[in-house]
């Protein structure tokens, strides 16, 4: 996390030396079908006056650096490093940075009825498939998905689809106090993942997709991810990654091809393999 707070640190540095207002900067570095992945830093301070805005979308942003207050329909919140800000679709909502200067998170922001589906998935209900509180704080559930956050605003590379359906699902579990759904598993639980596994085997460097696999399995992309990993021991990307790697254990055994995955890649899929693993557990 100290690379995330030196970003935070330098735009608050070249704001100062502008001597421009404070203001909120989203950089789009993951995108999907239903889903969009933001790194935002904000460089707004006491003497900025916070103003009222709306969610687009359903919201959750993990805050890697700095803090805030966050106040919505929700309720008042004091947003610090670690906790997880939740907003419903078309929520309005105030930010404000009254005690200290800036802060950057993670935002991951939910086509409704995709973020509707994952939360039902998840066990919701009714009123519990919309956020009923305005943040989640430093709990240990949370942890690995943190973790996770914080490197992947760094990363050149990650397993996105599947961390924004583990967030979901997670921050409805959590905010709701849904229990957990425990091992239960489809009927052809066995077949839908042999068959998702075959696939990637086919062609390990393939771009294939959670939501493209999930729905070869007739699954949601929630029910599929869990399935895989309570049957395989590990998630789909993290299967793609093992592929790959063994693919080209094999071409410098064989001398075939000269190996092109660079060792940046083979370090950072180590480092995720095991933080992955966490963050996507009983989710």
């Amino acid at each position: 996390m100290a690379k995330v707070a030196v970003e935070l640190e330098h735009a608050r540095a070249r704001r100062r030396e502008d001597g421009a207002p404070g203001r909120t900067t989203p950089r789009v570095i993951a995108d999907g079908e239903n889903w969009t992945v933001a790194d935002v830093v904000c460089t707004c301070g006491p003497q900025d006056h916070p103003y009222e805005e709306r969610h687009s979308r359903y919201t959750i942003a993990v805050v890697l650096a700095g803090s805030f207050q966050y106040r919505s329909t929700a309720g008042h919140a004091l947003m610090t490093p670690g906790s997880l800000m939740l907003g419903n679709q078309a929520q309005p909502f105030e930010c404000g940075h009254q005690h200290g200067e800036g802060d950057r998170c993670l935002s991951v922001w939910y086509d409704p009825d995709y973020f509707e589906r994952l939360a039902a998935d998840g066990g919701a209900r009714g009123s519990d498939m919309r956020f009923r509180v305005p943040r989640l704080p430093q709990l240990r559930p949370l942890s690995p998905l943190v973790a996770l956050a914080g490197a992947a605003a760094e990363a050149d590379a990650m397993p996105w689809e599947e961390f924004v359906v583990t967030l979901a699902v997670r921050a409805v579990k959590l905010a709701a106090g849904v229990p957990s759904s425990g091992n239960s598993l489809p009927l052809n639980a066995e077949a839908c993942v042999t068959r998702a596994a075959r696939t990637i085997d086919r062609d390990p460097g393939a771009a294939l997709r959670l939501g493209q696999l999930a729905r070869q399995a007739d699954l949601s992309p929630y029910h599929f991810l869990r399935t895989f990993r309570c049957l395989t021991g590990i998630t789909p990307h993290q299967y793609v990654l093992r592929g790959r790697l063994r693919e080209a254990a094999s071409r410098l055994a064989t001398g075939r091809k000269r190996c092109s995955t660079s060792r940046s890649t083979a370090v950072s899929a180590t480092y995720r393999t095991s933080t992955e693993r966490s963050a996507v557990n009983s989710a």
